[in-house]
């Protein structure tokens, strides 16, 4: 077994040493201050006390290394969780990049998905990011979905598009609540996030970039047209978004389950326990609370 040294280091600090750092640091003229700002004033004065290293060191043995500021750094508190039991309750929206066929230049795909049913409900492809632009898709989605005043919340991160004075007037005036992420948190808009990553994943995806606007948007379509009504979605049992959004999910699943039971029926030697679950997804939750549920997706009764 290895042994320490036996002597005291040369450069070791009194105790003397020691607690003038810390009455040192805990001075009004300096207990708002790093020992990176504290080390050049003192020197300033000609006086040195210790190196910043050893101030670190003392601090933190002294519990005195905390946030040393009187602003202290913002708390950052969980989005309020949101819970769809059908569609037009909770939607996502996000803004990714489509590459042109010009260095440097992008296009701006909008989307807009429905969490419950994991429909596209809307998109828009620009070549510009702006709130107006993203205040008239989510206008144009709502008469298209007939959506009720105070029936729809509409999730997002903190972009300018998101957050700008034109679409929260918007949203003010169709009755929709707004809800947005943490600061540089994906997470809290998954949903967005998984959506852009089949896109830019799938092997339809282009493998050279957009000419224009209408070339990027007339690929858009076909896209959307597949993910809604050929794509069968993971989340919600394997099946399209739109049968799922149109209430059709619940008879496909009862039909599934039928075929299973009458499998298993008529060779129960091949199944050790029950079917595989095809029940229906009845809630889906946006920012489930840490320990509250097991899952974001609760299987209806």
């Amino acid at each position: 077994m290895r042994r320490g040294p036996l002597t005291t280091p040369a450069n070791k600090l009194s105790d003397v040493e020691r607690q003038l750092i810390v009455a040192t640091v805990n001075s009004s003229d300096y207990r708002d201050k790093t020992p990176s700002q504290i080390v050049p004033l003192l020197a300033d004065k000609g006086i040195y006390i210790g190196s910043e290293s050893s101030m670190h060191r003392i601090m933190k043995s002294e519990g005195l290394d905390a946030h040393r500021r009187k602003s202290k750094p913002p708390t950052q508190r969980k989005p309020m969780e949101l819970a769809a039991t059908g569609p037009n309750h909770v939607y996502s929206w996000d803004i990714t990049f489509l590459k042109s066929s010009v260095a440097g230049i992008f296009f701006y795909l909008y989307f807009v998905m429905d969490i419950y049913s994991r429909k596209i409900v809307g998109f828009a492809v620009h070549d510009e990011q702006c709130s107006e632009l993203a205040s008239q898709l989510i206008d144009d989605i709502c008469k298209a979905e007939r959506v009720s005043r105070d029936e729809l919340t509409l999730h997002s991160d903190n972009g300018g598009p998101m957050k700008g004075a034109t679409m929260l007037a918007t949203l003010q005036r169709l009755g929709v609540l707004p809800s947005f992420s943490r600061p540089s948190v994906s997470n809290d808009n998954p949903f967005s996030e998984a959506l852009f990553k089949t896109l830019k994943y799938c092997p339809q995806y282009p493998s050279k970039p957009f000419e224009s606007v209408a070339d990027a948007e007339a690929w858009v379509i076909k896209f959307v047209r597949w993910y809604n009504e050929e794509h069968l979605h993971s989340g919600i049992q394997f099946v399209t978004p739109g049968s799922r959004h149109r209430g059709e999910d619940v008879q496909i699943l009862a039909k599934r389950r039928d075929v299973y039971n009458e499998a298993k029926s008529k060779k129960p030697q091949r199944w050790s326990g029950s079917i595989r679950n095809w029940g229906h997804i009845g809630e889906v939750m946006l920012n489930c609370l840490k320990g509250k549920r097991t899952s974001c997706n609760k299987f209806a009764a």
